[in-house]
């Protein structure tokens, strides 16, 4: 099987590579101390819809070692098992990160998969300390146990000896190493029976498509399902405002979203879904077609689109005239509401906050993240460490800060030698999904959500070149919400429902 030169190199830095000589640990005087692997395992309970589940919790990490027992990398993760099942080889597990590239899995761990999360408020911003913390009645821990993995560069996840975070951070590297670690997780707990899914939220979707069709071919292990959690796949569709013009139609319904949430709407119609299907509608018949035109288009022409986008969205036509009918969504959570000096969320639009600098012409901030990014930290650190009895000098890392150090290139399934300079995995899913029959697929969007649009997601969907019969295993849930719809409490609820059910209708155990 051909394999890219990155993937070859993480193989032969995980299998043969060597951390320190023979050489180079004689001329030090001593032998060089081998990092070792280290776990902390805590027992607990919680109730969920009316039961106690008693569970196990294991925060550590990995050593992952080439064949001469070389250390490569530290892998951290935490997963929450339930104690007193009969048979835990036939007990689901769910291997779960978010994204960024360079996000650890606090988001997801604290928010919703967890059996703790964090209380914050909804589209609002959440008050300083005391931070509560809550038995998590949404996780799916009665029906499924749970891994939460921080990636190389993430957590306490790092490199270790001569390997390099270049070997790591990368849509191939990356992925290659993902799956090498939950192989082994398997291999070492003895999972290989059970059930296995993979869920990945925003960037996570690039990850969590590579591993479907990765863990099957490379590691001969096939997924139950994947979900894909308001998921990035396909860069050519899912990024406005760099010369593409089909996102900026993609990205326009969420946009009109945004406006009907705020009330920017001139006649605002009182239903939310049948305001987007009209909005679809128009993207697809009437604005890609005049976008397809570039500069030629006729003035009367742009001039009706214009008026058009702008009822939509909640701003002038003049505006868009101006920006040639192509505004990326920061430009448009800028513009929305200017006069009142109000910039709306890009993680979560239905979130709101004062705008630094009025004039500025993109987004000058995201108001989600401090409405929320300091109560998910406070809560994870304080129970990472009182609750799960974990501590360690290094730093947790929440965010490795890796996107501009990415390398983006990919290597798709039968694409020969040849590496795409930026990524698009929905081969990568097709290929899984059409060499596992098995494989389902569940994918979770909000429709507030400007940093991976819903429909944007729809296209991911609508262009897997798969075979109906696969097209059918493709499970597709919107909610009100926006790229974290679980801080969103009927949302919580919804996500909870819809993932039990998706694991219980595809794993496979009476």
């Amino acid at each position: 099987m051909l394999r890219s030169p990155a993937i070859a190199t993480l193989l032969l830095l995980l299998l043969t590579s060597s951390a320190f000589s023979q050489e180079e640990a004689a001329k030090s005087g001593s032998p060089a101390e081998a990092p070792e692997p280290k776990s902390v395992v805590t027992r607990h309970e919680l109730r969920i819809g009316g039961q106690t589940v008693r569970y196990a919790a294991t925060a550590g990490w990995l050593i992952m070692k080439g064949t001469e027992g070389e250390p490569v990398a530290r892998f951290g993760y935490t997963a929450y098992t339930r104690e007193g099942v009969a048979d835990p080889s036939r007990r689901p597990v769910l291997f779960a990160f978010n994204g960024g590239p360079g996000s650890s899995s606090i988001w997801l761990h604290m928010g919703i998969l967890g059996p703790r999360r964090v209380v914050v408020t909804d589209a609002d911003f959440t008050p300083p300390p005391p931070v509560e913390i809550v038995d998590n009645a949404y996780t799916v821990l009665d029906v499924s146990d749970v891994v939460m993995i921080d990636p190389v560069g993430t957590g306490y996840s790092k490199v270790l000896g001569k390997a390099k975070v270049e070997d790591f951070w990368g849509v191939d590297q990356d992925i290659a190493s993902v799956a090498a670690f939950i192989a082994r997780w398997v291999g070492e707990n003895g999972r290989w029976r059970s059930p296995k899914y993979v869920l990945g939220e925003s960037y996570g979707g690039i990850r969590a498509s590579g591993l479907a069709y990765a863990l099957q071919t490379t590691h001969r292990l096939n997924l139950n399902g994947i979900v894909l959690v308001s998921p990035f796949m396909d860069f050519g569709a899912g990024v406005d405002g760099i010369g593409n013009d089909l996102p900026h139609a993609l990205y326009l319904p969420a946009l009109a979203a945004t406006a009907w949430y705020h009330h920017a709407l001139e006649d605002r119609p009182e239903n939310l879904r049948d305001f987007l299907e009209e909005v679809e509608r128009f993207a697809i018949d009437d604005y890609v077609p005049a976008l397809l035109r570039g500069y030629t288009l006729a003035e009367q022409d742009a001039r009706a689109i214009a008026a058009r986008l702008a009822a939509y969205t909640g701003t002038s036509a003049d505006y868009w005239m101006r920006a040639d009918l192509r505004v990326s969504h920061e430009r448009f959570l800028q513009e929305l509401a200017r006069e009142e000096r109000i910039v709306a969320g890009r993680i979560d639009s239905r979130f709101a906050g004062g705008s630094l600098n009025p004039l500025a012409e993109r987004q000058d901030y995201d108001p989600f993240f401090p409405s929320v990014g300091p109560a998910f930290a406070a809560a994870f650190f304080d129970y990472y460490r009182r609750e799960l009895g974990f501590e360690h000098e290094d730093e947790y890392v929440v965010s490795a800060g890796a996107f501009q150090k990415w390398d983006w290139k990919h290597r798709q399934p039968g694409a020969g030698f040849w590496s795409t300079p930026a990524p698009n995995v929905l081969p990568d899913l097709a290929h899984a999904m059409t060499m596992n029959p098995g494989l389902h697929v569940l994918v979770q969007q909000g429709y507030y959500d400007l940093a991976t649009p819903y429909f944007v997601t729809e296209y991911y969907v609508d262009h897997l070149d798969v075979p109906p019969a696969a097209r059918a295993r493709i499970h597709f849930e919107l909610y009100e919400a926006g790229h974290m719809m679980y801080i969103h409490p009927p949302s919580m609820e919804k996500y909870r429902d819809d993932l039990v059910r998706f694991i219980r209708e595809t794993d496979r155990v009476d």
